[in-house]
């Protein structure tokens, strides 16, 4: 039997008619709270997977208006991931962004010449994260 890892959430506050949802995918459960915890508070409504293949399902099944992308993923490198995304039509316009904790010199370059809109290092800053995400949800 298959374990069902994504989970939809909405903020607890009244429905926004242009409410934007985010897919995480992030395999790391504290990063994956802090990420939810952070967006949800903010208003966005968020989907979330550990698997990055799941990703390009949900990516499909529910339009995401952003996705940010691990690249640290266990089964599948969230660079792969994302370079499948940016090779489907229907997906290809979705901004990702990638966050990871392997932030060394030249990666930010290989990162977004993988398909990332945007590269956000962890640990995160938290105003800097905000930021770089509203940018992309305007």
């Amino acid at each position: 039997m298959t374990q069902l890892t994504a989970i939809e959430t909405t903020s607890r506050t009244k429905e926004v008619p242009q409410q934007k949802t985010i897919l995480i995918v992030e395999d790391n459960d504290l990063n994956m709270k802090l990420f939810h915890d952070l967006l949800e508070a903010h208003g966005y409504r968020i989907l979330q997977t550990k698997d990055g293949m799941e990703s390009l399902k949900l990516a499909r099944q529910h339009r995401p208006d952003l996705i940010l992308m691990d690249i640290q993923l266990p089964e599948v490198s969230g660079l792969e991931v994302t370079k499948w995304l940016k090779e489907d039509d229907e997906l290809k316009s979705i901004p990702v962004i990638a966050v990871t904790a392997f932030a060394m010199k030249g990666d930010e370059e290989k990162i977004r010449e993988g398909g990332c809109e945007a590269y956000i290092a962890k640990p995160i800053s938290v105003a800097n994260f905000l930021q770089t995400i509203a940018r992309f949800l305007k």
